[in-house]
């Protein structure tokens, strides 16, 4: 049972997590890891397929440039506006600027942009928290509204380490912390970095709904928008409800012969209905419930910040998925001029056999020729004489087809070299060139816009912590 729940909550999102890291491959250099199948029809790595063809995969990574140049421009943006002077006190808390540019660069890779914003206490401080979500530990239900307001379920996976569970968890309570050690089967003294990825390494369980990395505790945070049955209390000359919390008819039937008959004021009438919650469980992997509560925030919603892009018919699509297949076809000119280089005649020499001498050995003629005051003798016989062969690749026409591909690239991309500062001319003044940014933002602006959509979002969040 366990297993089928598994396989379900990781086939949910299964492409496009499966999108994502294809995606994450070729923004950071691994371009030639994608599944092809040879000749024999067996599936291998494109990288392998090109060895065993005799071919060296070269990579000119484009994508990574263009993804920097972005990000660098977002931040001479904030820098101009003072987005992020404001709010000086969760600015500087949280390192805000250093969040949304690792955030955009996710954004422009996946399409995803996720932040968790709550007020929590950790390592003694009791502030607001805005952090980064790995779009891999997200989950969140299938919606198609931009602003996010069909979304009925969102979570996410933590992984801790034993004390922060206790404390999170027990209640100061040690009865509470020995079940909850008992439910990791660990215990304080255990190892805690034993077999952790390699520092600058993914770490290659991200994937396992259940399982944390060794020495790390998974919890699992649901928010569920729950309806659930709530009383009221109306005043018959009063023009709003008013909630009645935990009250009931009870309650309604001591104020209306109490307080609110000697005062003259109009009976209150009890009555129920359907409301939305959003409600919290933080679950163990084996299904244990750590915590249930609903939302404490004053936004009366779940803590995380949503942004999918661009959500048509509920389909994400990157800016780097724009580009994949023309950095491949870059990779491939790449690869094909220098395999015309390799095999093209470079200073061959053609000796005819009748104009060697019968004391002059083959070994002597090449050393000789390979000397800049060299000299070979020759028979004088026959019309041929030596002659150096020399073959240009220039003819063939992959410079130009290479060179077309790199302007398809910087045009479907957006990123003109305006934006990049490249081929800025001395002489352009600063009107105009500031016109032609301006002018060459525009390509970007939607995707830039959505960002500042997702970041009004955060930011309300925290205003109401």
């Amino acid at each position: 049972m366990r297993q089928d729940t598994n396989n379900q909550v990781l086939l949910a999102a299964a492409a496009f997590r499966s999108k994502r890291e294809r995606f994450k491959r070729y923004t950071y250099g691994d371009q030639w890891s994608d599944i092809v199948t040879d000749r024999h029809g067996r599936a291998v790595r494109e990288g392998d397929l090109m060895t065993q063809s005799g071919a060296s995969p070269l990579t000119n990574n484009m994508i990574r440039q263009i993804v920097k140049i972005v990000i660098g421009r977002y931040r001479s943006m904030c820098r101009e506006d003072g987005s992020y002077d404001s709010r000086a006190v969760y600015v500087s808390d949280n390192a805000l600027l250093e969040l949304d540019c690792r955030m955009l660069e996710e954004f422009l890779i996946s399409g995803c942009a996720v932040q968790r914003v709550c007020r929590e206490s950790r390592r003694g401080q009791s502030r607001v928290w805005i952090d980064n979500v790995d779009p891999r530990m997200f989950f969140v239900n299938s919606y198609r509204d931009p602003r996010g307001n069909d979304i009925e379920l969102a979570g996410m996976l933590h992984d801790m380490s034993l004390p922060e569970i206790v404390t999170r968890f027990a209640g100061g309570s040690r009865r509470r912390a020995a079940e909850l050690a008992r439910i990791y089967a660990m215990s304080a003294t255990d190892e805690v970095f034993a077999s952790q990825p390699s520092l600058g390494e993914s770490d290659g369980n991200a994937d396992d709904f259940f399982n944390a990395p060794a020495g790390r505790c998974r919890a699992i945070e649901v928010w569920t928008l729950d309806c659930r049955n709530t009383p009221l209390r109306h005043g018959r000359h009063e023009v709003k409800s008013l909630r009645a919390g935990n009250s009931g008819p009870a309650r309604v039937s001591f104020r209306n012969g109490g307080t609110r008959r000697r005062k003259g004021e109009g009976l209150v009438t009890g009555r129920r209905t359907f409301d939305f919650v959003w409600h919290c469980r933080w679950f163990a992997p084996d299904g244990t419930l750590l915590a249930s509560y609903d939302s404490p925030f004053a936004h009366g919603s779940h803590p995380f910040a949503v942004k999918l892009y661009p959500l048509t018919d509920g389909e994400v699509h990157s800016f780097v998925e724009d580009v994949i297949d023309q950095q491949r076809c870059i990779n491939r000119m790449i690869m094909l001029i220098d395999r015309i280089i390799g095999t093209s005649a470079k200073g061959v020499l053609l000796f005819p056999i009748e104009q060697k001498l019968k004391d002059l050995s083959w070994e002597e003629i090449t050393d000789a020729w390979s000397r800049s005051d060299g000299v070979i003798p020759i028979a004088g016989h026959g019309a041929q004489m030596p002659q150096q062969v020399v073959t240009s690749a220039a003819d063939c026409g992959a410079y130009q087809l290479l060179s077309l591909q790199m302007k398809l690239f910087d045009n479907i991309s957006g990123v003109s070299d305006v934006i990049a500062g490249r081929s800025v001319s001395p002489s352009t003044g600063n009107a105009v060139y500031e016109n032609q940014l301006r002018n060459s933002v525009i390509a970007l602006a939607d995707l830039l816009d959505s960002f500042a959509a997702f970041r009004r979002d955060r930011d309300y969040k925290v205003d109401k912590l």
